[in-house]
């Protein structure tokens, strides 16, 4: 019987408050855009010449992009790609106008995701590096 050596567990990549919040939003959000073309397919928006298949085809895109995006969101570029997700589903309100509601809703907490989670990221990097003067000392001074 030999010792192998024991490999040390993974550390996990530190995420920041913008990426974690804004994950959460998109993630959420894949599922109301897949029920979005199921929504389409039902509705039938499209002319007769465009089968309706394609707005399920279209809502799984849309919502498998937004998973990938959850990825990448550590980037400024995934950020942005976010963004025009998010102006993908206010586009889908020309067919559906109850659409404009989910962007309007999810629209706003990927903005308050993205500024506020930036905000919180500046906050704890600043405390990291200048941590704040301790009150009192460790021995009651």
């Amino acid at each position: 019987m030999t010792d192998a050596p024991v490999p040390a567990p993974r550390t996990r990549r530190p995420r920041g408050a913008a990426e974690s919040l804004a994950s959460i939003v998109l993630a959420f959000e894949s599922i109301i855009a897949f029920l979005g073309g199921l929504v389409i397919y039902g509705l039938r928006p499209f002319p007769e010449s465009v089968a309706p298949w394609w707005g399920i085809v279209a809502g799984t895109v849309v919502a498998v992009l937004m998973i990938v995006t959850t990825r990448f969101l550590r980037y400024p570029w995934g950020i942005a790609l976010g963004w025009a997700l998010q102006v993908v589903v206010a586009l889908g309100a020309i067919l559906v106008p109850g659409l404009a509601l989910v962007a309007l809703i999810f629209g706003g907490m990927y903005a308050y995701a993205t500024i506020k989670g930036a905000a919180l990221d500046r906050r704890n990097a600043e405390l990291a590096a200048n941590p704040p003067e301790q009150a009192g000392t460790a021995n009651g001074d």
